[in-house]
């Protein structure tokens, strides 16, 4: 299928000819201690210039030196949302001279261990980031539907989903859904699966899917409030796991994928509704979204890293300018 989502930018590197000026440029972005260790941040998430300052206590006008210095050789792109330009490590460049080079540089600053008061500074802008996100539907929890329907409301999608739901293999026996929202989605899985788990950070979302679970009398869906890691704790293995619209309100979507893949269990199914990447920051204040969208390759790459082989995809064309990405992934068996 085509692709129309817009991609992040990167430096353009010559793929004929290996110069000096190109070798000089990777190894002078290689040869400084900080720079690697924003290499290894840069590595499940990404960040704005004003966050990585405060992360790595650098002034604003060093950090943006450093990050110039490695986005001119190719070792991170950037991708505007709303007013802020976030970076994120590229992705291993294809049919040019360096790629051995900087596949190697990436496999070792990946054996590199952050420094303890790095590793909560991390941990503490990731919470800061679901704490807005958590305050904003309960703040927002009257106008919820009005807004996410200004973007892509759930009967737009929810029939696709259940096509693709009703197509997988997995057992039927246990599904996930994360972020349920008020419930849209549960009298469908409830006709599905045998068991019906419901995670939601939001006290007032609970509320709502408890309001869906009474009104059709659904006997087998259980709702936790919390967060993938509450999930983590009570060994919960899903045959199949589903978000719709959630990922662009995790603060750490790769991480994400990783906790996703131990919640699944041999041979399940992870299904993903989500926007592909857009502009419209107005989402942010209209509908809290701490990502305005992703790049369909953002996905493959998060869930190939966690684990997943990639399944069906699909691309929506949305009105006011939005488009919707439904990704199917799979957890293969060791059997």
């Amino acid at each position: 299928m085509t692709n129309i989502a817009q991609k992040m930018d990167a430096p353009i590197i010559d793929q004929a000819a290996l110069s000096t000026e190109i070798l000089s440029a990777f190894c002078k972005a290689a040869g400084d201690p900080l720079r690697l260790e924003i290499l290894r941040v840069l590595r499940h998430n990404a960040y704005g210039v004003l966050e990585l300052s405060e992360l790595f206590g650098v002034k604003q006008s060093g950090m943006s030196h450093h990050l110039k210095v490695l986005f001119n050789a190719g070792l991170v792109a950037t991708r505007r949302e709303g007013n802020t330009i976030f970076y994120r490590r590229s992705p291993l460049p294809t049919n040019n001279q360096l790629l051995e080079l900087h596949r190697n540089l990436i496999a070792t600053v990946d054996q590199l261990t952050l420094p303890t008061d790095l590793q909560q500074r991390i941990n503490e802008t990731n919470r800061v980031r679901t704490e807005a996100s958590r305050a904003f539907f309960q703040q927002n929890a009257e106008k919820f539907q009005a807004n996410q329907d200004l973007i892509a409301s759930y009967e737009d999608y929810g029939d696709i989903v259940t096509q693709f739901l009703d197509a997988t293999s997995c057992d039927k026996k246990t599904v996930l859904e994360v972020g349920p929202g008020e419930g849209g989605f549960l009298p469908s899985l409830s006709q599905r699966f045998d068991q019906v788990i419901a995670l939601d950070t939001s006290d007032e979302m609970i509320h709502r899917s408890r309001d869906i679970v009474s009104e059709h009398q659904l006997t087998n869906i259980a709702l936790i409030h919390g967060d993938t890691s509450v999930a983590l704790t009570q060994n919960i293995k899903a045959n199949c796991i589903t978000l719709n619209m959630v990922l662009h309100h995790i603060p750490n979507p790769p991480q994400f994928f990783e906790e996703l893949e131990q919640l699944l269990a041999e041979g399940g199914s992870l299904l993903v509704t989500d926007l592909c990447h857009h502009d419209q920051s107005w989402a942010r204040e209209s509908c809290g979204d701490l990502w305005l969208g992703f790049e369909p390759e953002d996905l493959s790459n998060w869930a190939s890293i966690a684990g997943f082989n990639e399944g069906e995809s699909l691309y929506l064309a949305q009105r006011n300018g939005f488009q919707i990405q439904l990704r199917e992934f799979f957890k293969q068996s060791k059997h």
